[in-house]
């Protein structure tokens, strides 16, 4: 049987404070363990507001300006910074063109089009299907403002590896959403391994993340993408200088 992993969590109120904690168990074969990925890949480097331009890149990358969320709408799909808001964003229809302001494009129009799109003035947002490669795309991740990563299930969690590579392999530091089945189970794991936007379409998630319902992991086992209490790095230095 998996060891269980004791995580303390907290409820986060609608402007983004934390409430009163409580406690949770997952075992391994949960969300919990879902975000960790690539374990020899290198700590992002603290500090900064976008990722280093790679060396061997002749063009560079534009540094876009970062396009964090619209207006406070309660009818709004895209929750971020602790309310639901407008999106700002337009997703790209294949074989449509593009709208003259920030648009999410999928892997595969940004290869066959990446010319034409890096001469932009809007901003650009990529969106990965889970499972989809991003190592290819490594000298183009600064240039993306948004980067959508889709859940088509409830049990599939590639996405959470993809999301945690992004943020420590790659230092990509734009705004990352998750889209497609985004559930309130979920949303505390997704913030851990990076995410800061969501767009949520399901009743009963959007009632839970307006009315501050949705619990945030405090303590734990795993090492996320943030500075976090460690739980047993914590006891076993307490034990240590007893």
């Amino acid at each position: 049987m998996p060891p269980l992993e004791v995580l303390q969590v907290g409820e986060a109120s609608p402007d983004g404070e934390d409430a009163a904690g409580v406690l949770a168990v997952s075992d391994s074969r949960g969300p919990a363990s879902a975000n960790v990925a690539d374990e020899g890949s290198a700590r992002a480097p603290g500090g900064g507001s976008r990722r280093p331009v790679p060396a061997n890149v002749p063009d560079g990358p534009v540094l876009l300006p970062l396009h964090r969320g619209g207006a406070r709408d309660p009818a709004g799909t895209v929750w971020h910074a602790g309310a639901f808001r407008s999106d700002p964003w337009a997703s790209a229809q294949a074989g449509v063109p593009l709208p003259d302001r920030p648009v999410i494009v999928s892997r595969q129009r940004w290869l066959a089009e990446r010319a034409l799109l890096t001469g932009r003035d809007a901003p650009v947002g990529l969106r990965l299907e889970a499972g989809e490669r991003i190592d290819d795309l490594a000298t183009d991740l600064a240039r993306f403002s948004l980067i959508a990563l889709a859940f088509p299930t409830f049990a599939d969690g590639r996405a959470f590896s993809t999301a945690r590579l992004l943020r420590d392999k790659y230092a990509y530091k734009g705004e990352l959403r998750a889209v497609g089945n985004v559930l309130s189970d979920l949303v505390p794991f997704m913030r851990r391994v990076g995410f800061d936007s969501f767009e949520v379409t399901h009743g009963p998630t959007r009632r839970a993340l307006s009315q501050g319902r949705i619990a945030e992991v405090t303590l734990y086992y795993q090492p996320g993408t943030r500075d976090e209490p460690h739980w047993v790095r914590r006891r076993r230095l307490a034990d240590t200088s007893n």
